[in-house]
């Protein structure tokens, strides 16, 4: 079963908070952390999970949250270097080492599309939770929708930024204001490699 956003971000939350606290969240913790109106929504979200075999429930607990260790769900992808959140850098040819990323946290679509792994160097995404040091999980595709996070070559450059496109050039917007846009004008070398569908993060 694939996730939706909101499913995939409530997983996400029910895991890193197990790894932090050694417990998983109540119920009431996780509705005030996404801010859902009712408990109801939370037993939903809860319910899905289950459905889907992320997670079980232990009835005799308020922390009653366990994940379902999945490994053998995992996809191998390829690390193809570095991606910039600043100046632009390149990305290799080929590659020689994976990433392991959990089905569940990259859509079915992008799975039946060849999906890459980059490292991120710099701080010009920091403000949309992307940080140096972090693996974003990139499907690939030449063509994007305004507000998309994206990985563009620019004059054989590689980097990441909010993509958007005005009357005659693109703009590729940073989530950080000590960074000005990217205008690519009109015959400028210039091409999208993937739309930005996860990211991991190493403690």
């Amino acid at each position: 079963m694939s996730l939706t956003p909101k499913q995939k971000k409530v997983l996400e939350f029910i895991n890193s908070f197990i790894n932090e606290n050694g417990m998983s969240p109540t119920f009431q913790e996780i509705k005030d952390h996404f801010n859902l109106k009712s408990l109801g929504s939370v037993v939903d979200y809860v319910n899905y999970l289950k459905k889907a075999g992320m997670i079980k429930t232990n009835n005799n607990s308020t922390r009653s949250l366990e994940l379902v260790e999945q490994a053998e769900q995992n996809e191998l992808i390829p690390i193809l270097g570095s991606v910039a959140a600043g100046s632009p850098l390149e990305i290799a040819d080929t590659h020689s080492e994976f990433i392991s990323v959990a089905q569940s946290m990259i859509p079915a679509m992008a799975l039946k599309n060849n999906c890459f792994a980059l490292r991120v160097q710099g701080d010009s995404m920091i403000d949309q939770g992307i940080f140096n040091g972090d693996h974003v999980i990139i499907k690939s595709q030449v063509s994007a929708k305004n507000g998309d996070t994206v990985v563009a070559m620019i004059d054989g450059g590689a980097t990441i930024k909010t993509f958007y496109k005005k009357s005659n050039h693109y703009e590729l917007h940073p989530a950080n204001s000590a960074y000005q846009p990217i205008k690519v004008n009109k015959g400028q070398d210039f091409s999208i490699k993937g739309v930005l569908v996860a990211l991991l993060r190493k403690y």
